[in-house]
């Protein structure tokens, strides 16, 4: 069988058991996709109307009406009722809201009064003035309030043009009643006779005067209706149009999908002879021109020549490091050891000479070379240190331990030191935490910030230990009063040799290798370490992992990058 037919054969054994998965082609979706989106707009924009039309229009109208209250309060409180100028603003309100006004005086003298039925506004208000809510009814007017009643009634039979309708009690029924935010009455009334509702807005004005705004509410319940069904029928059109454009484009987009599938498939079979032929300019061509490249390259090759490169690229990398500290550890140890060594060859030719005759000068002397001696033992033994440090040399094991015990007990062992240059040593009583790291080079590193804080302690001549706890980590910070840093020696602290201030090293027998060997555990446990300088003080700090982690690690992979210091 040719390699063609068997490729046919698999491609159509494999679209069947596409078919029997539930696949479905990218036009397919593409086009079920296009469906549904059209069809939730349409949705949406259908129940939008249905629901909130109505209330967003009713809410829209009692807005006007709380907004021309508010310009004819302003007016009444500033006694412009009667002004020229408020007619022309009162106008310009009822007229651009479709809003009937009248204006009642507290002697029932109309005052003001712009709506197209003046006798409708003008019963209203009685209505509204009398309208009594325990009984659900208008109330009998008073001797003084018929005759004003009466009155109002002739002047509403003047106004009016048509016959008078039925009582107003009996034909404007009071469908919901409300309270504004300026705490005005609201309501909705229904006119029984001709079944269509108004908003009203109806109290007392600032200056004691009475007040009506009644606007009608159309009746959009049919609108919406009618608004529903053009959204149908023009949302169904758009659909079926819509389906129609996303098959073709999905076709048009899944033709070459479906090409490069096809040459995908011959690749697996070993049949690199298949080329992409399409003309696409876009990212499907640039994929067929990727694949028919992909086709004519031996992968595998360049891999291995890639994974030799890198591996020579690191050992040449490592062997340049590697030589590069055996020059600097030389350099630095030749001029660290000069001085000690011209110290003790000066002071034993001394004794050689008989140049210390009494007892006690030869005990200064031999105290001198014994001092001298031993300074230069643990200056050997840090860089012996340091050095597997550095090169990897020191086994690492992760283990779960209460740092706070940890420091304590350190603290107790070393108390005399800093008892006797009368240093406070301010520890917080904090509950025990838990860190992952290892014991061993967690405590140097603290010996070695102690160390530091108690050699360079001045004025109050305060040490303080914290313990600051992060997301998934705990800061431990040891902090000594006295000068700060300077700024050009606090990048260059880490360093090896570096001593800022080379008298009072020399004089407390540092050799510059204690932060030197912090930074290197810190690089290798690979967490954050730093110094922070204050006024009045320098904060030496480090952070170890608190994560409660069942499988933590028992070693640190070799391939770690160190982590660079934080100084601020």
């Amino acid at each position: 069988m040719k390699l063609a037919d068997r490729f046919r054969k698999n491609r159509n054994t494999q679209n069947k058991k596409k078919r029997g998965l539930g696949f479905h082609s990218l036009r397919e979706e593409f086009t079920l996709l296009f469906f549904v989106l059209m069809a939730g707009m349409v949705l949406v924009i259908y129940l939008a109307n249905s629901f909130f039309l109505e209330r967003f229009y009713v809410r829209n109208k009692q807005q006007a009406l709380e907004n021309a209250y508010k310009s004819i309060n302003a007016a009444a409180k500033a006694n412009e009722i009667t002004s020229d100028a408020f007619d022309v603003e009162l106008l310009q309100i009822t007229s651009r809201d479709s809003i009937g006004c009248i204006i009642m005086s507290d002697e029932s003298r109309t005052m003001k009064c712009y709506a197209q039925d003046p006798g409708t506004m003008l019963r209203r208000m009685w209505d509204n003035l009398l309208y009594d809510e325990e009984s659900g009814q208008v109330a009998a007017p008073s001797n003084a309030s018929s005759e004003a009643s009466t009155e109002a009634s002739k002047e509403s039979a003047a106004a009016s043009t048509g016959p008078v309708a039925e009582d107003s009690d009996t034909r404007y029924q009071v469908v919901k009643a409300m309270t504004t935010s300026t705490n005005q009455r609201l309501q909705l009334v229904l006119d029984t006779r001709t079944n269509s509702q108004s908003m009203e807005m109806w109290g007392i004005l600032g200056d004691g005067s009475f007040y009506l705004l009644r606007t009608a509410i159309e009746s959009i319940t049919n609108d919406t209706r009618i608004a529903n069904q053009f959204i149908l029928y023009v949302g169904i059109l758009a659909i079926i149009g819509g389906v129609f454009i996303a098959m073709a484009l999905g076709n048009r987009i899944s033709r070459p999908i479906r090409a490069l599938s096809d040459i995908s498939q011959r690749m697996k079979q070993l049949d690199f002879s298949a080329r992409y032929e399409g003309k696409d300019r876009n990212e499907i061509g640039e994929l067929g021109e990727n694949i028919n490249n992909l086709s004519s390259t031996l992968e595998q090759t360049i891999s291995e020549l890639k994974t030799a490169n890198n591996q020579l690229q690191r050992d040449l990398q490592k062997k340049e490091q590697v030589e590069s500290f055996q020059r600097e550890f030389i350099s630095n140890v030749t001029h660290e050891l000069k001085t000690p060594i011209a110290l003790i060859q000066g002071y034993a030719e001394g004794l050689q000479d008989s140049v210390a005759d009494d007892e006690e000068s030869r005990r200064f002397y031999t105290e001198v070379i014994i001092d001298e001696a031993n300074k230069m033992n643990q200056m050997v033994l840090k860089l012996l240190a340091l050095t597997h440090l550095e090169f990897g040399q020191t086994d690492v094991t992760i283990e779960h331990f209460d740092v706070v015990e940890m420091i304590h007990s350190y603290l107790s062992s070393a108390g005399l030191l800093a008892k006797d240059k009368d240093v406070t040593v301010n520890v917080p009583d904090v509950p025990p935490i838990l860190v992952w790291s290892d014991r061993f080079l967690t405590e140097e590193v603290f010996q070695n910030y102690y160390s530091n804080a108690l050699n360079h302690v001045e004025g109050d001549k305060v040490i303080d230990i914290r313990f600051t706890k992060k997301e998934n980590a705990v800061r431990v910070s040891v902090f000594n009063t006295g000068k700060p840093i300077p700024e050009d020696s606090i990048d260059r602290i880490w360093e090896k040799f570096y001593k800022v201030d080379k008298a009072r090293t020399r004089a407390y027998g540092g050799s510059g290798v204690g932060l030197s060997i912090v930074k290197a555990i810190m690089d290798l446990l690979h967490q954050h370490y730093g110094v922070i300088n204050y006024d009045n003080g320098v904060e030496f700090w480090f952070e170890l992992d608190t994560s409660n982690r069942e499988d933590a690690p028992k070693e640190l992979p070799e391939n770690r990058e160190p982590v660079k210091s934080e100084e601020t």
